[in-house]
């Protein structure tokens, strides 16, 4: 026979876990005058055939169809004091769990005014409390026994960085703003978050964003708009993107006759420039004043032959795939 649960505590939970289940392998032999005692700290949800029947706070409690009404129906009335019936106790910890922590597994993917297109990754921490402990335990429980913070913490992270990136994704302009826009986007995403943790039973207490922070490709790029001093100005980029790569290929080719590679290389990278200047632009750049002015180049103006400077370009390795796909979208989006 069965071993009847005359008194149920759970008085040593350990730091991290938010719930525990007596019994903890499935249903326990419960009957009326049978006693629950809840400690400071926790509350005590009564379960019967899958059903909260009630929430017991600090103190001890004698299991009656006074304090439980649902128990009369559920038990019937051919159940005596001493006739045992089957039900479980999930003691939840209804203290703050703090310092808990997120982070992006995988950088987010944002568009960017400047640069384009940045990869950028995130992490904090966030404050929490079980406020409704019968929503919880009949929300994310299912038949486990035992929950601690780790098993929560995988589902609430997705959730934290589903609102973060959404909240990017609509105010940041650009990446060299991040900076100053840590609180405002903590705040932000509070508000977003305390609804979906509010749907668990939980309480979101407090959120911090310690870092957003590019990826090393993203500082790269940022780098490089930096020491050419000309964000946003396509024209310089380009002959400063093929002045730097010719520079490198002399440097690592070094021997005989270096000089008038240098020079070779570098005309041919900032005639390149020039032309795909000119197609993106749709205007051919001006002569110096002296002389009379030469006609526009057909190359120049036709997408096709700008196309083909461009994949030149690409093989040539003076301009990366990412910015090959976009002046290709983008001449192709005015024809």
């Amino acid at each position: 026979m069965a071993r009847i649960l005359d008194v149920v505590e759970y008085p040593n939970p350990s730091s991290n876990e938010i719930v525990h289940r007596v019994p903890e392998n499935g249903p326990g032999d419960f009957r009326i005058g049978s006693q629950v005692i809840v400690r400071e700290g926790q509350a005590a949800v009564f379960f019967r055939d899958g059903k909260a029947l009630d929430t017991f706070g600090p103190g001890r409690h004698t299991i009656t169809t006074a304090n439980i009404p649902l128990l009369t129906g559920l038990v019937g009335a051919v159940f005596s004091g001493n006739t045992p019936f089957t039900a479980e106790v999930y003691f939840v910890s209804t203290r703050d769990f703090i310092d808990q922590r997120w982070g992006t597994p995988e950088p987010i993917t944002l568009r960017d005014e400047v640069l384009r297109m940045v990869r950028i990754r995130a992490h904090g921490t966030y404050n929490m409390q079980v406020a409704d402990p019968q929503l919880f335990v009949a929300q994310v429980m299912g038949t486990r026994g035992y929950m601690s913070t780790q098993d929560v913490s995988n589902y609430l992270r997705s959730m934290i960085i589903t609102r973060i990136t959404d909240l990017l994704g609509e105010n940041m302009r650009t990446v060299l703003d991040l900076p100053a826009m840590y609180d405002e986007v903590a705040a932000a995403t509070r508000v977003r978050v305390r609804d979906d943790f509010a749907s668990l039973g939980l309480l979101l207490k407090q959120l911090y964003i310690m870092s957003v922070s590019p990826t090393e490709e993203t500082n790269a790029a940022i780098d490089e708009a930096a020491s050419m001093g000309a964000i946003g100005n396509m024209d310089s980029y380009l002959k400063f993107k093929a002045a730097r790569a010719v520079g490198d290929s002399a440097a690592a080719g070094g021997g005989a006759g270096e000089g008038t590679q240098l020079g070779m290389g570098l005309g041919t990278g900032l005639a390149m420039a020039k032309i795909l200047s000119e197609g993106l632009s749709g205007q051919p750049q001006q002569a110096p004043a002296a002389g009379p002015a030469a006609p526009a180049s057909p190359a120049a103006a036709d997408p096709v032959a700008v196309l083909g400077k461009l994949k030149e370009m690409l093989d040539a390795g003076l301009i990366s795939q990412a910015e090959y796909d976009s002046k290709k979208a983008e001449i192709l989006g005015r024809m």
